[in-house]
């Protein structure tokens, strides 16, 4: 009998004993231990073990994939925001070669190269592309750089609605046909032993920008735009939700298996505004997306969203990652069993003790409890984070056993 969704304990290396015995007593108890013996048996969806996987016998899912989909697994899965990041010398080696990020992000070959540096050394479950949420932009007729130490720089900021105009719905393959080729290349480069993930901007968040021209502290522009032309900015996010949703499309058909969606700057809207502006364009890209396809999981990140966490949930989302001013607890509480999680280590966290380390993650996983977790911080990995405490957190992290 063909046996799919399988997975070997044997392949799962363990990087370094842990030592815990925390347990939970509940209905979903389960026990954090060291993963001292590496296994051999297949465990199969359809029931049984077999010895040893074979292409003609077994397709194997990645880890990731089967947390987020509830299937029973030994762990949960581990992938860091940001995971390139400044933090590694191979990537700052890098970035003195090509000191332009949109040359290193618009490149294939550049690409390719920083989204598996993490991979090459860490070996977590996800392997996310390399780009950027403001990649889409110049092919929507949004003009923009990003400049070493100042940011992103949008040339001509939007302010009425004659300037929205102009703003073209997105068709990625003629306008980032790159994304698609890396896409493709670190699908066969990680053989599916991992997830491929892909990623896109949130429409406010890309509004944002846009109308800021840049960065923004207080958010004043959209604010004012917001409340005293809101069928100025509605006009906006609409192009955006139809591009994203076409986006996270072409990211799916291209390799990526997963998509994370980023509304970093939701969370400056007060809860009534964000059922404005923020939720129903969210809840247009994910039914869009679903249409086509249904079995793509979505994950959605909101930068402090711990008073939008019901309404985060309204979206249809598949996961919801948490940052870490939420206790993962009280998440898991408040989403329902519906909902993965994602997250939420601080990431202040990586510059302390392993044993600091070691603990915090424990104290997450045994929080989040069994399945559709995925463990990670709860926002982008910090400049100068030593890549030793980066190797302790993958190293305890994959050791861990439900």
């Amino acid at each position: 009998m063909s046996c799919f969704h399988c997975y070997s304990s044997s392949t799962m290396a363990s990087l370094s004993a842990v030592s815990t015995t925390q347990t939970r007593s509940s209905s979903s108890s389960f026990a954090l231990v060291p993963n001292s013996k590496p296994r051999s048996r297949v465990a199969c969806a359809l029931g049984g073990v077999v010895a040893e996987p074979t292409a003609a016998t077994c397709v194997s899912e990645p880890l990731l994939l089967n947390a987020v989909r509830g299937k029973e697994v030994e762990r949960p899965p581990v992938w860091l925001m940001r995971q390139a990041g400044r933090y590694m010398k191979s990537y700052q080696d890098i970035c003195e070669r090509y000191p332009s990020f949109r040359e290193r992000s618009e490149n294939v070959d550049l690409v390719v190269e920083i989204s598996l540096q993490p991979w090459n050394v860490f070996k977590p479950d996800g392997v996310i592309l390399f780009s950027d949420i403001l990649t889409p932009l110049t092919g929507m007729n949004i003009p923009f750089d990003i400049v070493k130490g100042k940011g992103p720089i949008i040339f001509n900021p939007v302010q009425t609605i004659a300037d929205v105009d102009p703003v073209r719905e997105f068709t990625p393959e003629d306008s980032v046909p790159y994304v698609g080729e890396a896409l493709k290349i670190l699908r066969k480069e990680v053989d599916n032993e991992v997830a491929v993930l892909g990623f896109v901007g949130a429409p406010f968040t890309l509004a944002s920008y846009v109308i800021e021209g840049g960065s923004s502290k207080n958010f004043t522009k959209i604010k004012r735009l917001a409340f005293s032309q809101p069928k100025v900015l509605h006009a906006l996010l609409e192009k955006f939700a139809t591009s994203m949703a076409k986006y996270i499309k072409y990211q799916a058909d291209s390799g990526a298996q997963v998509v994370q969606i980023f509304d970093s700057w939701a969370t400056e809207l007060s809860p009534e505004d964000f059922e404005e502006f923020s939720l129903p364009y969210l809840k247009q890209i994910v039914s869009s997306v679903k249409q086509s396809h249904p079995n793509l999981p979505l994950i959605l990140y909101a930068s402090g969203s711990g008073g939008l966490l019901e309404r985060l949930a309204l979206t249809g989302v598949d996961v919801v990652s948490l940052d870490w001013t939420v206790d993962m607890a009280d998440g898991r509480r408040r989403l329902g069993a519906d909902v993965a999680v994602q997250g939420n280590v601080d990431p202040g966290v990586l510059f302390g003790s392993k044993e600091f380390i070691t603990k915090r993650i424990h104290d997450t996983v045994r929080k989040a409890g069994k399945g559709k977790h995925i463990l990670n911080l709860g926002h982008g990995i910090k400049v100068g984070t030593p890549e030793e405490n980066v190797a302790h957190f993958f190293e305890v992290a994959k050791d861990i056993r439900y």
